[in-house]
């Protein structure tokens, strides 16, 4: 008996060392294949002639994973044209990511390749879908798979420069006018050393070489973001308080209202987000997680998007997790920003985990930020107690009381022009024969427009912005200029990262033509004879197309046409006529009741039917 057990004991002690050999043999490989081993470091001919060179971050040192890992090359030869054979002076596009970055990092890129920075989804959907050419903006696309129709030579000639794929092809630091780059997009770095190096090495014929390295690390700052997000939407503009005007550098009276950018387009000075008045950066909210993405293909920036605001201005206590539930990317980032905080709990957002690593909750459970800019710690206030806290405000997202201002473009021509002989096509970089030209009315900003988001059996109220109210001549791209003109009024939801403090008044909201939809204009509550009427007088004339003021988002009172498409969204819509009605209603009471009076807290409480049910014979209400 004892024989049979020390035999089957045996066995069990040669499978389970036979396992720890393959495990250990394959994680070797695994180490080999993926990393540069410190032998071959050393042995590197690079620095033969790369000598006593700096600037480098500490993660990506040439002592600790030497220049091939990142430049390819030949390193066994000292021969300058055979060591150089392969090599790739700009590593870091994605179109050699995955012999470059990914060979450490093939989990972040493998991400990035799904992410629709990269993809551009969204933007072709919906192109496409106002084109006619789908029949719906919710498909999937990828910019790089793009043809030459109609919708896609417009893409091709206005949008096409923003995406991760698009090559850094010159040497530099990121600037406003930067475009994709792949990883280089966000994690080059150029030291004021470095930059005045490359000037001498290009001033020298490339005879001078630098001794300080550009860096390649995670201290992404606004300026990587800049250069894609301050089109369409402009967030990035919107965030440093500047609204894009039509205006050359030559039209500026006071210098001191106006900002003119690297590529000559002038802004003019507005209230800037609280969040950048503090000093915060886009990563300060937007961490690594969201902004490569968790691999999966998503329809809309907005799906992508998993930080809310509540998240760190949250009702009662924020969710949070311990450091030592950290995921590996997570202890990371904490590690290369030398944070310390590995005794406290740390914000996680509610939607989907991820982990805020610049958040800590202390004993007390008072909740900080450390500013990734400077290392300032902010203190992260909790909701006031107004906020959503009454049944007719708390589908009201954050954005939609506390952005001061959204921009609005509207009067947009789009137009293929056949005979420009230096039209440039974005995607493929190169010049070609007709392009499509946009011909733009007018820039201008106001409080953002209120519309409703129907997602997943939920309603919540979100700002929008006119996002198309344009004209395409479609016949021009088959020649036939002036002969298919098509007409499109759609808004589209946006964040305006336009945050403040202190929230719109209520006015603003039920008594606000603008936000309503009806575009810029005069809202009246006209009472005569004991009646009331609420009268609407456009700010600008009736577009020929739909007879509705060229910047209103729906007819006033009416309901708008079913066959018609007036958002960039299935889900998301402008108020219907019992919306408005409802929103109306309160906007006349808010003609003689203060939005702080008793008789308005009570409805906020209550709900407004049964306070309607006390109104005395001086309230007259709205005929409708």
């Amino acid at each position: 008996m004892k024989k049979k057990y020390y035999i089957f004991l045996g066995l069990i002690l040669v499978i389970l060392l036979i396992t720890i050999l393959f495990v250990l043999s394959n994680n070797m490989l695994f180490n080999e294949s993926q990393y540069t081993s410190i032998e071959t470091v050393e042995n590197e001919s690079c620095l033969q002639c790369h000598q006593n060179t700096t600037g480098y971050s500490s993660y990506h040192n040439p002592e600790l994973i030497g220049c091939a890992s990142c430049h390819l090359g030949n390193i066994t030869s000292l021969d300058k044209n055979e060591a150089h054979k392969g090599m790739i002076l700009i590593p870091g596009n994605l179109s050699d990511a995955k012999e470059t970055c990914g060979k450490c990092h093939q989990n972040e890129l493998n991400r990035i390749n799904n992410s629709l920075m990269t993809s551009n989804s969204g933007i072709i959907a919906v192109d496409k879908f106002i084109f006619g050419e789908t029949n719906s903006p919710n498909h999937q696309f990828h910019i790089k798979d793009i043809k030459n129709s109609a919708s896609e030579k417009h893409i091709r000639d206005l949008c096409a420069n923003c995406h991760l794929g698009a090559e850094k092809t010159t040497f530099g630091a990121i600037t406003q006018e930067s475009r994709g780059g792949g990883c280089n997009a966000c994690h080059l770095n150029y030291s004021n050393e470095a930059k005045s190096d490359l000037k001498d090495y290009l001033a020298s014929n490339k005879t001078v070489l630098p001794k300080f390295h550009p860096s390649t690390n995670i201290f992404v700052n606004n300026t990587h973001c800049f250069g894609c997000h301050s089109r369409s939407s402009r967030i990035s503009t919107n965030y440093e308080g500047l609204q894009e005007t039509l205006l050359d550098e030559k039209d500026i009276a006071d210098k001191n209202l106006y900002t003119v950018l690297e590529d000559k387009r002038v802004y003019k000075h507005m209230e800037e987000d609280v969040h950048h008045a503090k000093g915060l950066l886009c990563i300060d909210c937007h961490s690594s997680h969201e902004v490569m993405g968790n691999g999966k293909s998503y329809t809309h920036e907005e799906d992508a998007v998993s930080l809310q605001c509540a998240d760190c201005h949250f009702k009662e206590n924020p969710n949070t997790i311990p450091y030592d539930s950290l995921d590996n990317e997570s202890l990371l980032v904490f590690l290369h920003r030398k944070y310390s905080h590995t005794d406290k709990e740390i914000i996680a957002v509610k939607k989907d985990g991820h982990p805020l690593v610049n958040t800590y909750v202390d004993s007390l459970e008072n909740a900080f930020l450390i500013g990734k800019n400077n290392g300032k710690i902010h203190d992260l206030k909790p909701q006031s107690k107004v906020c959503a806290r009454d049944n007719a405000h708390e589908n009201v997202s954050c954005s939609a009381c506390h952005s001061s201002w959204t921009p609005r473009c509207i009067g947009c021509h789009n137009q293929y022009d056949d005979k420009e002989t230096r039209a440039f096509d974005l995607l493929d970089k190169k010049y070609v024969k007709g392009q499509w030209k946009e011909y733009v009315a007018e820039f201008s900003s106001s409080q953002p427009a209120m519309g409703v988001r129907e997602h997943k059996g939920e309603k919540v109220f979100e700002p929008a912005i006119p996002g198309m109210i344009l004209t395409i001549d479609e016949g021009s791209f088959s020649g036939k200029t002036g002969t298919d003109i098509s007409f499109h009024r759609l808004y589209a939801p946006n964040s305006p990262h336009t945050t403040t403090k202190q929230v719109r008044d209520c006015k603003s909201c039920h008594s606000n033509s603008a936000t309503l939809g009806y575009g810029k204009g005069s809202l009246v509550y006209d009472i005569k004879n004991g009646k009331g009427k609420w009268i609407f007088t456009p700010e600008y004339a009736l577009n020929s197309h739909d007879n509705l003021p060229e910047d209103a988002w729906i007819p006033f009172l009416e309901e708008s046409d079913k066959n018609v498409i007036n958002s960039t969204r299935t889900d998301f819509r402008p108020f219907n006529v019992s919306e408005q009605k409802r929103m109306l209603l309160v906007g006349a009471c808010l003609q003689c009741h203060k939005e702080d009076s008793k008789v308005m807290k009570q409805t906020l409480e209550f709900g407004l039917q049964p306070i309607l049910k006390k109104t005395t014979k001086a309230c007259i209400l709205p005929n409708w």
